[in-house]
């Protein structure tokens, strides 16, 4: 081996003196942007932890008021086959007032007849102001006589 001299060795601890600064810096600035990607991982998963949070409560309050409006969308088609049979049962009801209404006429003139065949014509109709029924819908003797309902009320001819 050949033997190195001063200068030689100086100038070799100097280099390795610079290598150790070097490293030294060099470790800094790892374990400075260790540290500083350690904090900005830190604030990453804050923000995920409160944008997660955020659509959690979001979701919850879509779910919570979807819940209410199906709720509310059931009473209201509840209700609205309720008022459909109420509807429905209305108008049943008015075709039976229609029919009796249509048909009038000839119950009052029936009852007239009745009440004259049996002799308690003068009797009042309860319910029915003058006890003869509404005079709008009677008719006259002529008319009764000219018309066919006495023969067609029972289905016979008299």
């Amino acid at each position: 081996m050949s033997v190195l001299t001063v200068v030689q060795i100086k100038e070799a601890n100097a280099h390795l003196a610079a290598l150790h600064r070097k490293v030294a810096e060099l470790e800094s600035t790892v374990r400075e942007q260790a540290e500083s990607l350690i904090r900005k991982d830190e604030q990453l998963r804050t923000a995920v932890r409160d944008i997660t949070d955020t659509k959690d409560r979001e979701i919850f309050q879509c779910q919570h008021r979807l819940a209410q409006s199906e709720q509310v969308t059931q009473r209201l088609m509840n209700s609205i086959k309720e008022k459909d049979r109420e509807v429905e049962r209305l108008r049943h009801q008015g075709r039976f007032l229609a029919q009796i209404c249509r048909s009038r006429p000839l119950l009052c003139t029936l009852v007239t007849i009745m009440g004259e065949a049996e002799g308690v014509s003068d009797q009042p109709i309860p319910g029915e102001p003058n006890g003869l029924g509404n005079q709008d819908y009677l008719q006259s003797e002529s008319e009764l006589e000219d018309s066919d309902v006495d023969r067609t009320l029972f289905g016979t001819t008299v």
